[in-house]
């Protein structure tokens, strides 16, 4: 789940000794393998896997770009109902951006919107009265969406996330998923130490750890210097 609130249950269980459960792989059902694998390979995923047996079971799995989990479909691999796989979150630190180059691919994207109802962002059919146009005010992460399916329906969320609430990734292993997050979160480490120069009223030496605070901060849900 990605939202905004914590779950007392979440911290509770957050202890040592807790085995890895580690979801790296959702499976959605499609009816034409072929068209399916194509429209992903478009999008520029990578192509994992095509497994192919003679029973007719086939596995073809892709990943998106960053991202630690996959999607599978295929050939005996699903009995849900086509198109079921609704809301898949793809979590991105630049929404426009991200809207762009799917668009660039060939994927339909609704424009960007940020919810004005709760849960909005999931009704498709509500005609977008629940749908403020353009982003979250004030850049809120969390708070920015657009939405596209592939050729069966399934569909994705794209959310813009740029600040983690507290508890959301573990701390011991901030990282980033790709050059322009990276890039993305220097940026804004860049804006608010220029604001915390302004305060101090002069140059700070030490930038480079005010820098590293502030990026792991932001990840982890920390809160953020000044």
């Amino acid at each position: 789940m990605s939202g905004t609130e914590t779950s007392d249950d979440a911290s509770t269980n957050s202890g040592a000794g807790v085995v890895d459960l580690k979801l790296e792989a959702i499976v959605i059902p499609v009816t034409d393998v072929d068209r399916a694998k194509a429209f992903y390979g478009n999008l520029g995923w990578r192509l994992d896997a095509d497994f192919a047996f003679d029973n007719g079971f086939r596995v073809v799995q892709f990943t998106s770009p960053g991202s630690p989990a996959s999607v599978q479909f295929g050939s005996k691999v699903s009995s849900a109902p086509v198109g079921s796989a609704q809301g898949l979150y793809l979590i991105v630190s630049d929404i426009d951006a991200a809207r762009a180059e799917l668009v660039a691919r060939g994927a339909e994207v609704s424009e960007v919107f940020h919810p004005v109802a709760p849960g909005a962002q999931f009704l498709s059919d509500d005609g977008g009265a629940g749908r403020g146009k353009g982003r979250a005010e004030d850049g809120a992460s969390y708070g920015s969406f657009a939405t596209f399916s592939d050729p069966d329906g399934n569909t994705w969320l794209l959310q813009e996330i740029t600040q983690r609430l507290p508890g959301r990734i573990d701390s011991g292993e901030t990282s980033y998923a790709s050059v322009k997050d990276l890039e993305d979160a220097l940026v804004r480490a860049a804006t608010a130490h220029g604001e915390h120069e302004k305060l101090t009223g002069e140059h700070d030496v030490e930038w480079p750890a005010w820098y590293a605070a502030y990026m792991v901060a932001e990840q982890t849900g920390a809160e953020l210097p000044k």
